[in-house]
This record gives structure tokens, sequence and C-alpha cells, in this order.
């Protein structure tokens, strides 16, 4: 990554959000209790669910590992703009830059395809429960997982291949808080022309291919709700998916707002306000949707603390 022949640049200078100093500050401070806010709330999730021995479903194999996708997505990107926020310093090498442009990539293409496979997994829950534990069998589960993290590392390494491509000759000012596509596709001092249309194919393919999979799914599921006759079994099935439905279109919507467009309408107002919102709020979110309306959730924390309080008395003794 980084080739050197193709750049007179040797690292990269993130402009971040904001130079009043007064502004950084309170940035920092907010950027670093989400931060905080984040690592707990999934780390906690990835424990409830290895500890309480009803959470071994499939949903909830797929909610620990999307918990473990968004503790990584958020470490890529928040602990590098806490250091700029807080520092002068604004400088990242051109192999750390394309490091990070590869992992956000990489988790991004992956959680996209960790929705389907939750949506999935709802899909048969509600339009085929009766069949559910055979075909959300352990090794199904096992390969939705698999195919997400190799669909996800192609779709990024393809993406760093094309832009290692580039050539940076004069400018190493990237006007963004982290090494995104747009502003570094911005920033090229050669013909981007076909290098986007790789790169908005790519992302679109990401991007449609998962969300259409998703919306096809609900659609079914939604008219298998209808179909039922009480309001307490409509309210019931409806409650299993609609957690993980707002997550979908938040992520989504934010998505597809930043990526299919071409770099040249790149906004560097709006378009960090999304990115802020998908790197580092909507990675503390889905612990907090998905723990906060989920009573087996809140009831596996329950037996948790009652188990480790209970060990605790016994040793005590």
């Amino acid at each position: 990554m980084g080739r050197r022949n193709n750049t007179n640049v040797s690292d990269f200078v993130l402009m971040g959000l904001m130079d009043s100093e007064e502004i950084r500050l309170v940035l920092f401070t907010l950027f670093l209790l989400i931060y905080l806010v984040t690592l707990l709330g999934n780390t906690g999730m990835i424990l409830i669910i290895h500890l309480d021995l009803q959470l071994h479903t499939p949903m909830y194999f797929f909610l620990g590992h999307l918990s473990f996708l968004d503790l990584s997505y958020s470490t890529v990107i928040t602990p590098k703009t806490l250091e700029n926020l807080l520092t002068s310093t604004k400088d990242i090498s051109f192999r750390g830059c394309f490091t990070q442009m590869y992992f956000f990539v990489f988790l991004g293409a992956t959680e996209c395809f960790f929705l389907f496979s939750m949506t999935y997994d709802r899909y048969v829950a509600i339009c085929s429960p009766l069949q559910y534990p055979v075909v959300m069998s352990t090794t199904l589960c096992r390969s939705l997982i698999t195919a997400s993290y190799v669909i996800g590392f192609s779709v990024s390494f393809v993406n760093v291949l094309c832009i290692n491509t580039l050539h940076f000759c004069d400018s190493n000012v990237i006007h963004h808080f982290f090494c995104d596509t747009p502003p570094i596709l911005a920033l090229s001092c050669t013909d981007t022309h076909n290098i986007e249309i790789m790169v908005i194919v790519v992302s679109g393919w990401t991007l449609m291919v998962s969300l259409t999979t998703i919306s096809v799914s609900y659609a079914s599921i939604l008219s298998t709700i209808l179909k039922i006759n009480s309001t307490s079994g409509k309210r019931k099935a409806f409650s299993t998916c609609a957690s993980h439905l707002l997550g979908v279109t938040i992520f989504y919507g934010t998505m597809i707002f930043t990526y299919l467009k071409p770099s040249k309408s790149y906004s560097l107002g709006k378009d960090q306000v999304v990115s802020v919102f998908y790197t580092i709020v909507i990675p503390m979110l889905n612990p907090l949707i998905y723990s906060l309306r989920n009573k087996e959730v809140k009831n596996a924390l329950i037996r948790v603390m009652q188990k480790r309080e209970s060990t605790r008395h016994v040793r005590r003794q």
C-alpha cells in the first residue's frame, strides 16, 4: 500500500472537524464519552451473550459478531480523531492513511452482509418458525459470518487497490477527520473518472445487493405479520425485528448518502456530519438499540449479575 513512485506526498494532513480550540475541546469530550460508551456497550453485549447459555441462539450469535464489528469499526476511526482534536499535530503517514481506509471499508462492507444475515435469521423465525431450528443450523450461521468477512475483505481490497493507483502531486491536506475514499479521490491530481466509476460500482454493488435482499426479506416478513389474526401476535412478531429494522435504516441511510455519488459533489460540512454519525455514533447506538428493546438481553444481564453475586457470596463463606 502507498507506493511512493505514484506520489510526491509522504504523508497526509487530516483537517479534522473544527479549527476553533474551544469547539475542538467540546468535541473531544463528547467523542471520548461516546467511544467509552461504545466500548462498554459492545463489550458488554459480547460478554453477556458469551456467558448466558440462553442467548446461545442464531440471533444472538449474529448480534455478538455485530458488536465485535462495531467495536472494531469505531476503534479504527475514533482514537485518531481524538488525538487530532486534542493536539495540534494532524499528520498521518501515507501507509497509515491507506491502512485506516482499508480497515474502514473492510468493516463497513462486512457489516452490510452481517445485517443481511441477521435479516435472514428474522425471516426464517417469522415466516417459517417450525423449520427455524433446522434451517438456522450452526453450520449455516458460521458460513454466513465467514462469507460476510470474505466479501468485506474483497470489496476493501479492490477499493484500496484502485485508490493506490492515483497520483498525489502537491496538496496533502485531506478535508476530513479520517482517511475516507471521497476526500482522497478529490485530493488526487490525476483523472479519477475511471477510479470513481469502479469505486461506485463496488460500493453500489455492496450496498444495493445487501439492501435489496434485506428489503425483499422484510417485505415477506411484513406480509406474514399482517396475516396473523391476533393483535398481540402481530405485536410480538413485529417486536422481534423492530430493533434490527431501525439499525438497518440508520446504517444504510447514511451510507447511501455518502458513497453513491461522485466525489465532485463531496460537501465538507454535510458529509462530515453524516460521517460522524455512522463512524462514531452508530457503533454506540447499536448495542443500545438491540438491548434496551430486548427483554431477553435484560433478563440475561440480570442472570449474569445474580450469578456473579452468588459466586462472590460463596467465596466469602
